[in-house]
């Protein structure tokens, strides 16, 4: 992912509108002004670092010790057999 500052150098030339409430503008507004920035600036930190947030969610896991080395251990164990998945990847396609 791209460094906060890497992606303030890029220059800003795509656009984003969304409808919003009177109510939901003047929070943004308000939780901008607190932190001295424009609505625009304000939407977009909170918007990476969200969608950053749910990309590392989604991306990395922790595990203890035991689960650790029981995942370990799974890698490491030969696959069991699935007679689906046989059946699938020895299956002709339809356009073939």
């Amino acid at each position: 992912m791209l460094g906060r500052s890497k992606m303030d150098n890029l220059g800003r030339n795509q656009v984003i509108n969304i409808r919003v409430q009177e109510q939901q503008r003047d929070l943004i507004d308000n939780a901008a002004s607190i932190l001295g920035k424009n609505r625009s600036d304000f939407m977009l930190e909170v918007a990476c670092r969200e969608a950053e947030k749910v990309i590392c969610d989604k991306t990395f896991f922790a595990l203890n010790e035991e689960k650790y080395q029981n995942f370990l251990a799974m890698l490491d164990s030969p696959p069991k057999a699935n007679e689906e998945i046989r059946k699938l990847l020895t299956t002709k396609s339809p356009w073939d």
